[in-house]
C-alpha cells in the first residue's frame, strides 16, 4: 500500500508538471529514471522486512525450543541422579557380598576301636565346621569360623548320644591374614595349620590342630619358608608357655607331570617340668613324665627341640596322580626314644565325580619324638609311643562328597614290656561347601 501511495503521488507531480509547466525532454526522463530508482529501493526495504520477520519469528522458535530442552534436561539430570544413587547402593551392597565368603564341612563317622584286653568301642560321630571370611583391603582379610566338639586343641568330633541332647559349638577361627608384601602372608590370631604335613599326615601335627599366635609364610612358588610363634598358654597368671616352629624347603618340576617338595623344620617347645596344658594332669599323650620334687606333680621330663625333614614327590601314573611321601622327626632334647618316622604312598584323587584314591602309611613314634598332644588323634589312640600300619580309600559321589573308610593296625605302649594292640576302623561320609 505505501509503495502505491508513492507511485500515484509521483504520477500526480508529472502529471501536474505536464499540464501546469512547459518542462524539456532531459528533465522528465532524468525524472523516470529517479522514480525508477527510487521503486527499486522500496522492493528492497520490503524484502528486508519480510526477511526481518522471518528471523525474527525463527528466533522466538529456536528460544521456546531452547526453554524446552533445559526443562526437560534438568528433569533428566534429576531422573539420572535418583537412578544413578540406586545403582550405586545395589553396587555397594554387590561389592560388599562379594568380599565376603563362607565356606565349610560336615562329616558323619562310624567308629569301632578293638583295644587289646579292653571290650570292643562302637560309636558314631559327627563333625561340623563353618567359616566366613571378609576382604577389608585388598592386602588384608579376616575370617572367623565355629566348629563342634568340646575343649580338645586336635578334635572337633562330637559322640552322639543324650537322647539327642544338644551338642557343643566353639570358637574354631579368629584370624588376620595380611598379604602386603610380595610372596608373604602374616597371619595372627587363632588359624589354620599351614605347616608342611606330607600327604596331610599327622606325625607331627594333627590337621585339625590350630594354632594361637603369629605366623608368617613367604613362598615364591620354588622356594618357601614359613614360621610359627604360638601360645601354649598365654596368661602370665597360669604360667605363659611360648613354642615357635620354623620351616623351610623347595619345590621342584621333574619331567613332565613330576613335582617334588622337600624341606625341613625345627620347633622349640620347652615345657620340661610343667603339668600338661590341656586336659586331665596326668596324660602326657605318650610323652615321658616325672614328678616334681617340690610339688609332688606330674611333670614333662623333656623339653622338645624337634628337627623334621620330610619330601613329598608326585607324578602321574596310569594317569592317576601317584604320590610318595617321608616325614622324620628327632628330639635333641630327650634321652632315648625321640625318634619318628612315616612313609607311605597315595594313588588316584577324589576331585570329580566317580574319582577314587587309595592311601597306605607305616608310622612309628617313639614317646619322645614330638609333643604327643598336637600329633595326630587317631593314629595310636592319640599322641605318641605307638607304631603301626594306617590303610585308606575313598570315593568321590561329586566334588563335594565322598565315601572314606580308614583302618589303623597299631601297636601302643612300644616302649614298655607289654605293648598293646590297637585296630581302629572309621568309615566316614564327607560334605563341604564353600
Amino acid at each position: 500500500m505505501k509503495k502505491l501511495a508513492v507511485l500515484l503521488g509521483l504520477s500526480l507531480i508529472v502529471f501536474s508538471t505536464t499540464v501546469l509547466a512547459q518542462v524539456s525532454e532531459d528533465e522528465i526522463q532524468l525524472l523516470r529514471q529517479q522514480i525508477e530508482m527510487l521503486t527499486k529501493r522500496l522492493d528492497q526495504l520490503e524484502k528486508q522486512n519480510q526477511d526481518l520477520a522471518q528471523s525474527l519469528e525463527k528466533s522466538n522458535q529456536q528460544a521456546a525450543a531452547r526453554t524446552e530442552a533445559v526443562v526437560e534436561t534438568t528433569v533428566d539430570a534429576k531422573v539420572d541422579e535418583a537412578v544413578a544413587e540406586k545403582v550405586g547402593e545395589q553396587m555397594a551392597a554387590v561389592s560388599w557380598a562379594e568380599r565376603i565368603r563362607w565356606s565349610g564341612d560336615f562329616r558323619y563317622r562310624y567308629e569301632n576301636i578293638d583295644y587289646e584286653n579292653k571290650d570292643d568301642r562302637n560309636r558314631s560321630r559327627i563333625r561340623a565346621r563353618t567359616a566366613l571370611e571378609a576382604d577389608l583391603m585388598p592386602t588384608l582379610k579376616v575370617g572367623f569360623g565355629l566348629a563342634t566338639g568340646g575343649d580338645d586343641p586336635v578334635s572337633s568330633n562330637q559322640t552322639i548320644g543324650g537322647g539327642g541332647s544338644s551338642k557343643d559349638i566353639k570358637l574354631d577361627l579368629a584370624y588376620f591374614d595380611w598379604s602386603g608384601l610380595t610372596d608373604t602372608h602374616l597371619i595372627g590370631g587363632k588359624m589354620k595349620n599351614f605347616l608342611v604335613r606330607p600327604a596331610k599326615t599327622g606325625l607331627q601335627w594333627d590337621g585339625d590342630w590350630r594354632p594361637e599366635g603369629l605366623g608368617g609364610i613367604w613362598d615364591n612358588g620354588t622356594f618357601f619358608a614359613q614360621g610359627l610363634g604360638t601360645w601354649l598358654e598365654g596368661d602370665s597368671r597360669n604360667g605363659t608357655t611360648f613354642a615357635w616352629v620354623a620351616q623351610a624347603g623347595v619345590n621342584l618340576s621333574i619331567g613332565e607331570s613330576g613335582k617334588l617338595k622337600v624341606g625341613g623344620g625345627y620347633a622349640e617347645f620347652d615345657i620340661a617340668g610343667l603339668q600338661p596344658v590341656y586336659g586331665d594332669p596326668e596324660n602326657f599323650y605318650g610323652n615321658s613324665f616325672t614328678i616334681d620334687p617340690f610339688t609332688r606333680d606330674l611333670v614333662y621330663r623333656y623339653d622338645y627341640h624337634v628337627f623334621e625333614a620330610f619330601a613329598e614327590y608326585s607324578f602321574k601314573l596310569g594317569g592317576r596322580s601317584m604320590t610318595l611321601f617321608g616325614d622324620y622327626t628327632h628330639n635333641a632334647e630327650a634321652d632315648d626314644d625321640k625318634t619318628g618316622y612315616l612313609f607311605g604312598a597315595k594313588y588316584g584323587s577324589t576331585k570329580n565325580k566317580g574319582d577314587w584314591e587309595l592311601m597306605y602309611f607305616y608310622e612309628k613314634l617313639e614317646a619322645d619324638a614330638v609333643v604327643g598332644l598336637l600329633s595326630d588323634s587317631d593314629f595310636g589312640d592319640g599322641g605318641t609311643n605307638a607304631k603301626g600300619s594306617v590303610f585308606s580309600g575313598t570315593y568321590a559321589f561329586s566334588p563335594n562328597w565322598n565315601f572314606k573308610a580308614t583302618y589303623f593296625l597299631n601297636k601302643i605302649l612300644i616302649n614298655t614290656d607289654d605293648p598293646q594292640d590297637y585296630n581302629r576302623l572309621q568309615m566316614d561320609l564327607n560334605f563341604k561347601f564353600k
